[in-house]
């Protein structure tokens, strides 16, 4: 009987220590960590966007409009919602300046979106070169440990 008795004793205390070593656990560096997770998604995600300015080109210079837009709306969507995760890790100085970068980024691409919608080659080309620079611009500003 003593040794049944010693044995719930030792259980007890063991799921004590359990609960109490996972309260140990501190619930901001998780979600830091959680976070950091998310950024590096975001900051990989635009980087596939970026990768996809070759195929952006192509549909550009053989004027192909509805494919251009196509691009812009499916694949290359997502990227204003990705600098702006980006954006809010960064401190209040780089922001500024990341915020005008992506806002000219998402500039520059309705202007090729609008030079494909109305089939204007010439404009077309002006508006991917801006693209293209934005997307430049922009990398200079994701931190190292995300690029």
């Amino acid at each position: 009987m003593l040794s049944v008795l010693r044995r719930v004793a030792a259980l007890c205390l063991c799921i004590t220590l359990s609960f109490g070593a996972a309260g140990l656990i501190s619930p901001a560096s998780v979600h830091a960590a959680d976070d950091a997770a998310v950024l590096q998604r975001q900051a990989s995600a635009f980087a596939d966007t970026k990768a996809r300015l070759p195929e952006l080109a192509r549909l550009v210079s053989a004027g192909d409009w509805t494919f251009t837009r196509n691009l812009i709306h499916g694949p290359m969507q997502e990227v204003g919602r990705e600098m702006l995760y980006i954006n809010k890790s960064l401190d209040k100085k780089e922001r500024k300046e990341a915020d005008k970068l992506a806002n000219a980024l998402k500039d520059s691409l309705a202007a090729l979106d609008e030079a494909a919608r109305l089939q204007d080659a010439g404009k077309m080309q002006k508006a991917y070169s801006a693209v293209a620079a934005s997307f430049d611009a922009y990398s200079d500003v994701i931190p190292e440990a995300l690029s």
